[in-house]
C-alpha cells in the first residue's frame, strides 16, 4: 500500500497519483481500469474528475449502476452485509462498461435515474436515453463499492479515498435534504462500515489517499 498524501484533492496532492497511473499505462495492452472507492462524502468524485482531466480518461460514475430495482422495503429487510453486496449492480457495470472498453468497443448503458423520484412500487426508474463512452487508455470507476472483489480480475488499480467523518457528513449535508439524509444514514452507514472493514479494508487497496478537508 502506497503512502498516504494528505490535504485537499488538488494538483499537489494528486500529482504522484497521476504519475503512478501513467507509469502503469506503459506497455499495457488493454486500457488501465482504476477504481476510486470510499465512503460517502469523502471526495471520490473530486479526485476522479482531476485524474480524468490529467489522464484523458473515461470517467464512469458508478452511481449510474445503483440497484434501482430494489425498493426501500427491500433494502430495509437486508442486513448491512447484504446491502453492501447488492447496492452496486457490478454485473451490469462489468458487462456494459468495463468489458467493452477493455476490448476497444464503445460502452453503452442506461443510468439509474434518481431525479425521476421513487415509483409507486418503491423502486427507481432508469433513464430513457443511454449514456455512451468511447474507449480511452484509462477507465476510472468513481463510486462507493467500485472496488468490489468480483471485479478484481479486470481491475488494475484500486484507490481508497478517506476523509474525516465530520467533514464527510458536512459535505453530504450541504447537498442533500435533511430528511433524505437522515434516512440515508440510517440505511447505508452500517453497510459502508461493513464493506470498508470486512470486504475491502484499507490494507487491500493499492493506494489509500487520505484527505484532511483543508481548504
Amino acid at each position: 500500500m502506497a503512502p498516504r498524501p494528505g490535504g485537499p484533492a488538488g494538483a499537489s496532492t494528486l500529482g504522484p497519483v497521476v504519475e503512478r497511473l501513467r507509469a502503469l499505462q506503459q506497455g499495457a495492452s488493454t486500457p488501465l481500469v482504476v477504481a476510486i472507492d470510499g465512503r460517502s462524502g469523502a471526495g471520490k468524485s473530486t479526485v476522479a474528475r482531476h485524474l480524468a482531466g490529467e489522464l484523458h480518461a473515461a470517467l464512469i460514475p458508478c452511481d449510474d449502476f445503483f440497484a434501482a430495482d430494489i425498493p426501500a422495503s427491500g433494502w430495509d429487510a437486508r442486513s448491512p452485509a447484504q446491502r453492501a453486496a447488492d447496492a452496486l449492480d457490478w454485473r451490469r457495470l462489468r458487462s456494459e462498461v468495463i468489458e467493452p472498453l477493455r476490448t476497444g468497443a464503445v460502452a453503452r448503458w442506461f443510468p439509474f435515474d434518481f431525479a425521476a423520484g421513487v415509483r409507486a412500487d418503491g423502486t427507481y426508474a432508469m433513464r430513457t436515453v443511454p449514456t455512451e463512452q468511447v474507449p480511452r487508455p484509462v477507465v476510472l470507476l468513481d463510486g462507493a463499492y467500485s472496488a468490489r472483489p468480483e471485479l478484481a480480475d479486470i481491475m488494475d488499480y484500486a484507490i481508497l479515498v478517506e476523509a474525516p467523518e465530520l467533514w464527510r457528513r458536512s459535505r453530504l449535508a450541504a447537498r442533500e435534504r435533511p430528511q433524505f439524509l437522515a434516512e440515508w444514514h440510517a440505511r447505508w452507514d452500517a453497510a459502508e462500515e461493513y464493506y470498508f472493514t470486512r470486504v475491502r479494508p484499507p490494507s487491500t487497496f493499492d493506494l489509500v489517499l487520505a484527505l484532511d478537508g483543508a481548504a
